[in-house]
């Protein structure tokens, strides 16, 4: 497994600190309870030299309404966010790379709900431009909870344990990641993005009543599909579809769109002619080469262009 890297720098609370210097104490919400969410926001270099981030304010909307379902007190205002992270990025950005940000708030003072109080940390790591390599797709043993339970419309780190339960059980037959049913025994959503399928030439995914999050990649690539004359379809997806699927897609900031070539040990085409063109459309509009009324860009402002 590769390093993980330890950036030179953190945003804490808005100002620049040491990567050795970002640490919680022992005691406080955000260790003992896991008491956390998050969002993982990614930016693209475009040709003409400009840094772009998309989808920057729907996912401090998001992170907004992550916070107020879990009752952790958020008082940042988009445009303090957007310029804490144009400063960070800009510290941290290198041209051989594209860049995905982390912005986690963690309760880190009050008990049960009471008092609460939050700190604001921002962690940014470069990310190859390549395309991502077909992977081989599992079904877990696992199960996505329910709304009632610990609900999927939350990005909270709690809501990742069992993705990382589920990535473990993968590894034992090689694949490098899992879908998660919902108890009713249909498809959630993947451990870390969300899922689409082709059947009978139409993109289909979960609508988030299934389980899952509710997905700004997601949105954005339906309206990339919609406006190429494409089928985009969300209902619920059985789990014996995935094994008679035509093509296969996980889908989300990080993991962007990835090809699946297997699915429970069973080969699927990863070249499929649906997501193979949507896929390349995708990357044309993020990389700024294509525009698309969809995509929002919000570009980090340099000293020189890259």
């Amino acid at each position: 497994m590769a390093k993980l890297q330890e950036p030179k720098y953190v945003s804490w609370n808005g100002k620049l600190i040491g990567w050795k210097d970002a640490t919680l104490q022992i005691d406080c919400e955000g260790v003992k309870r896991g008491l956390n969410v998050f969002e993982g926001i990614k930016g693209y270099w475009h040709d003409d030299g400009n840094f772009g981030i998309i989808q920057l304010e729907k996912h401090f909307k998001r992170f907004e309404q992550s916070a107020k379902m879990l009752y952790i007190p958020f008082d940042w205002s988009y445009e303090k966010f957007r310029d804490c992270v144009f400063t960070l990025m800009r510290e941290l950005l290198i041209p051989e790379k594209d860049m995905w940000m982390r912005t986690t708030l963690f309760a880190v003072e009050g008990h049960w709900g009471v008092d609460t109080k939050a700190d604001m940390v921002m962690t940014a790591f470069n990310h190859p431009k390549e395309l991502p390599s077909p992977i081989n797709l599992g079904i877990s043993t696992w199960q996505r909870s329910i709304d009632a339970s610990l609900p999927y419309r939350i990005k909270a780190g709690t809501n990742y344990q069992v993705g990382r339960l589920a990535r473990i059980e993968g590894r034992q037959k090689n694949c490098q990641e899992m879908i998660l049913l919902n108890r009713w025994g249909r498809v959630a959503e993947a451990t870390g993005s969300c899922l689409l399928m082709v059947r009978n030439n139409q993109i289909i995914t979960p609508p988030a009543y299934e389980g899952a999050l509710e997905s700004i990649t997601v949105d954005l690539v339906e309206s990339i599909a919609k406006s190429m004359g494409m089928d985009f379809i969300r209902r619920p997806i059985d789990r014996t579809e995935l094994m008679i699927a035509d093509e296969l897609a996980i889908c989300g900031t990080l993991a962007e769109l990835v090809p699946i070539k297997s699915i429970e040990g069973m080969e699927i085409d990863p070249q499929g002619p649906l997501l193979g063109k949507l896929r390349k459309q995708f990357f044309d509009i993020v990389r700024g080469r294509l525009e698309h009324p969809s995509l929002e860009l919000e570009f980090v402002p340099l000293t020189t262009k890259v």
